[in-house]
């Protein structure tokens, strides 16, 4: 379980506990997309994605049959610039998105780390090939808001990464092939107190009364999903480390081969510094792998609390130190 865990914030967090579906195509889910919507330079939309899909089964997937896909991604219609994150993944572009071509183990999790332009003032249209436990969408501050159409979502509010501000936005429970609209407006605000709001209508009969003070993350709705969860044993600010962690990372990729782009364009691009970023990556996967390791270690009564602290805060600070000199490569 832990190996599964492990692999899964390399991408991101896993709230709901993956089902068992009978066709071989349902075999897989996804357990989270992580979605940063920002705007671009010339007006269009950047999509910056990390989705976490899930093979529960016994068995190495390899596709339908049908093709030589075994993944299948489809992106909205009109998206364009498409920018995959790991050289690592096989993939090859289709019309509707891309595909993966290699095998996807048994028992394993796999994180697709890609993006994309979307064109100015268009609606986004998503539709999906496999069913999706959580979407999160994430809008840093002052980049303006996003709104649904034909399906439920929540407002999560605003949180606070390094110096920077998102406001959170989330839709559970989607099925194989349900579409909805996004519209994305970089010109609209969302309002200060529309997570409360929000909160308080989607917990009315349910939960009684909700106080609009509560902090946003901290809502009768997160933490039933929490208590829910398959991760409830673990300490849910150690896992919201992690997962912090992995959005800086996602958008360190994103901002270090865009820039990288710009440097090969002008010639200038160095190998030494690809060599130190990779470098750097790799070092704070090996963190992340101890601290999950560490909380499991703890978690099963075999350590201490009081040497249990020391190493978390010694993991938190190599942490700290690596993600300040990765940001020198994104500024």
């Amino acid at each position: 379980m832990i190996r599964k865990i492990t692999i899964f914030f390399l991408g991101l967090l896993l709230f709901i506990p993956v089902n068992a579906f009978a066709a071989s195509e349902k075999k897989i889910s996804i357990d989270m997309q992580y979605l940063v919507v920002s705007p671009a330079e010339d007006g269009s939309t950047n999509m910056m994605n990390m989705v976490n899909y899930t093979n529960p089964s016994n068995e190495e997937y390899k596709g339908d049959g049908k093709s030589e896909a075994v993944l299948k991604v489809s992106l909205p219609e009109g998206a364009k610039d498409l920018n995959f994150l790991d050289n690592k993944i096989a993939i090859k572009q289709s019309s509707q998105g891309f595909i993966t071509t290699d095998p996807f183990p048994a028992n394993q999790t796999l994180v697709l780390p890609y993006s994309y332009r979307m064109p100015k003032g268009k609606e986004i249209n998503f539709k999906f090939d496999y069913p999706v436990q959580v979407m999160q969408v994430l809008v840093p501050e002052g980049m303006g808001s996003v709104e649904f159409k034909g399906v439920q979502f929540t407002n999560q509010g605003q949180f606070k990464f390094e110096d920077q501000k998102y406001v959170g936005y989330s839709v559970e429970g989607i099925k194989v092939n349900q579409s909805f609209t996004m519209i994305y407006n970089k010109d609209k605000q969302p309002k200060a107190n529309a997570a409360a709001t929000a909160n308080a209508e989607t917990e009315k009969g349910k939960t009684g009364n909700v106080t609009h003070s509560a902090p946003p993350f901290h809502n009768p709705g997160h933490l039933r999903m929490w208590a829910q969860s398959p991760l409830h044993r673990f300490n849910p600010h150690v896992l919201l480390i992690i997962l912090l962690v992995i959005i800086f990372a996602g958008i360190s990729y994103y901002g270090y081969f865009k820039r990288k782009d710009r440097l090969e364009a002008e010639r200038i691009g160095s190998d030494k510094e690809e060599q130190a970023f990779k470098h750097l990556m790799a070092k704070q996967k090996v963190i992340m792998d101890k601290i999950l390791e560490l909380e499991e270690t703890h978690g099963n009564g075999e350590m201490s609390e009081e040497d249990y602290l020391a190493k978390l805060q010694a993991y938190k600070q190599h942490l700290v130190q690596v993600k300040l000199n990765l940001r020198k490569f994104v500024e």
